[in-house]
């Protein structure tokens, strides 16, 4: 069985999807740690909860930005893990770490990439006065929100919303996403082609 470590940085909803879906389950994986820079996550206590080792790398401990690098990569070699999934990490992941785990490190986000990458991507649906936004579950590269992309979802764009309800909408498409994703990465049926990612069938 494939071994899961989550890295989360606030309320950790999307880990407790993956949670969910493997107590479930629906989703045949170890989750092997919760990786976290922030010592006040709730997401720690989610883990805790489930029985989750917490590998806490606090980002406010490190005087200079490579120590914290170094410490982070440390904690993602020790977890031992096949795959690791960002779930609202708000660290951006500096190209050591994404060169190391090309391939095995993916995304969550709450846009139709590539419309819309970085922060507040709700607003910035909202603000464009796009039809339908959605989230996209993607490989994570060197660049902000711009690798390959694995799968999404759709949510309509009522004209009545605000950022808060579109976000709620989002989000519950992004907890069917995201163990979506990773069942598929663990049953060997992503195949990257360049900028594109290939379902490949059950065998």
């Amino acid at each position: 069985m494939k071994r899961v470590s989550v890295l989360a940085s606030g309320r950790g909803s999307n880990f407790q999807a993956i949670i969910d879906s493997v107590e479930s389950g629906r989703l045949e994986v170890t989750i092997g740690s919760l990786i976290t820079d922030n010592p006040q996550a709730y997401a720690i206590e989610r883990a805790e909860r489930a029985g989750i080792p917490v590998q806490l790398v606090n980002f406010a401990s490190y005087a200079e930005r490579s120590a914290y690098e170094a410490a982070l990569l440390q904690a993602m070699e020790d977890s031992s893990a096949d795959l690791f999934v960002l779930a609202g990490y708000m660290r951006i992941l500096e190209g050591m770490i994404v060169r190391r785990y090309l391939g095995r490190l993916i995304n969550i986000h709450p846009a139709l990439l590539p419309s819309f990458p970085g922060l507040h991507a709700q607003e910035q649906a909202l603000r464009h006065g796009v039809k339908i936004s959605g989230c996209t579950v993607h490989f994570v590269d060197e660049g902000m929100d711009t690798g390959p992309i694995i799968l999404q979802r759709c949510v309509p764009v009522r004209d009545d919303d605000d950022e808060e309800g579109l976000s709620a909408r989002i989000l519950a498409q992004e907890h069917i996403a995201l163990p979506e994703a990773i069942g598929l990465f663990c049953e060997g049926r992503l195949k990257i082609e360049g900028r594109r990612v290939r379902v490949l069938p059950r065998e």
